[in-house]
């Protein structure tokens, strides 16, 4: 496999990948300028093993919180990609099916669907009372820890090239994992899922969708073995909960969960996502912006939003 990721082939295929919605960017282009030569001396550099990362261009956004950004040089994030497109389908077939974030045939869309599925499941069609457990992981990318990461990575990955070569790349950032990364996306599900095992067949929790750092699980009682989960968390992954952003609440009475706050019949969307989304529309009331509200408020409830929003 440590062949296939370093071949020519895949670094091409990779660069190909890489470069959509970016050939104008600055940095592109001046690797683009040399492209052959610079794919074949990464290629002899891992094929060598003399291959170092190179350093990061921090920045900051708002997404919709403060998040510091990490930027990895144009041939590393080359890099990224090619491991990725091998990885990324060995890995995704170890994965639980109600893990959604950075998968293919996932996403938000297919979470808060299935968060409407379980909640008539536990619910028994809305004739029964439904608890959820909903946790937040503190300080996610920045809590990873190098050394348990690549213990587990060694559980999967057979080949010492393969993890010498993802060594180079998680020891590339001083603490955690980088979030400009794509290989970043698929290590911390990797890291995440000895999590997922052991809430579905462990703890046996059969309603469970995890985003990411957020996760909830549903019940017919108030029961959620908490303790259980905040015991694994810390003693295995070295990660902690979020103190204020674990609470337990009935789906009657709402529940906010990837943008929107879900109750047994519909969802709304959460009221610090319409602010912004309207502050945003008014300042720069362009047709994109426009098509891409109105699409993801197609849905839930957002009847009157749209409405509110055509008279902008």
């Amino acid at each position: 496999m440590y062949e296939r990721i370093i071949s020519l082939e895949n670094l091409f295929d990779a660069w190909r990948e890489f470069l959509k919605g970016k050939r104008k960017r600055k940095d592109v282009a001046e690797f683009s300028e040399n492209l052959s030569a610079n794919i074949y001396n990464l290629h002899l550099d891992l094929k060598s093993f003399s291959y170092l990362h190179g350093p990061y261009h921090a920045f900051n956004i708002s997404d919709p919180k403060p998040r510091n950004i990490h930027k990895a040089t144009v041939r590393d994030r080359l890099l990224h990609h090619a491991i990725y497109r091998v990885l990324y389908p060995y890995f995704d077939k170890a994965f639980i099916s109600d893990s959604y974030s950075c998968r293919l045939s996932k996403g938000t869309h297919r979470a808060l669907e299935r968060f409407k599925r379980f909640g008539n499941r536990v619910s028994k069609n809305r004739t029964k009372q439904c608890f959820i457990l909903k946790c937040d992981i503190r300080k996610f990318f920045a809590s990873i820890d190098h050394q348990i990461l690549l213990q587990i990575l060694e559980k999967y990955i057979s080949d010492k090239n393969i993890l010498w070569l993802l060594e180079r790349i998680i020891y590339s950032f001083d603490k955690g994992l980088p979030l400009g990364n794509l290989t970043s996306q698929l290590l911390v599900n990797i890291y995440m899922n000895e999590f997922d095992q052991f809430v579905k067949h462990k703890l046996k929790i059969k309603h469970y969708i995890r985003y990411a750092d957020d996760f909830i699980l549903f019940s017919q009682d108030k029961s959620h073995p908490l303790r259980e989960i905040q015991n694994f968390l810390e003693n295995n992954l070295k990660l902690t909960l979020h103190p204020n952003k674990v609470f337990t609440k009935t789906l009657s009475s709402g529940l906010d969960f990837l943008g929107w706050v879900h109750f047994p019949k519909h969802r709304v969307l959460r009221t610090v996502t319409k602010r912004r989304m309207l502050k945003k529309l008014k300042q720069n009331p362009n047709k994109e912006s426009l098509d891409s509200y109105l699409g993801m408020l197609e849905w839930g409830n957002g009847r009157k939003l749209r409405k509110l929003i055509g008279k902008l």
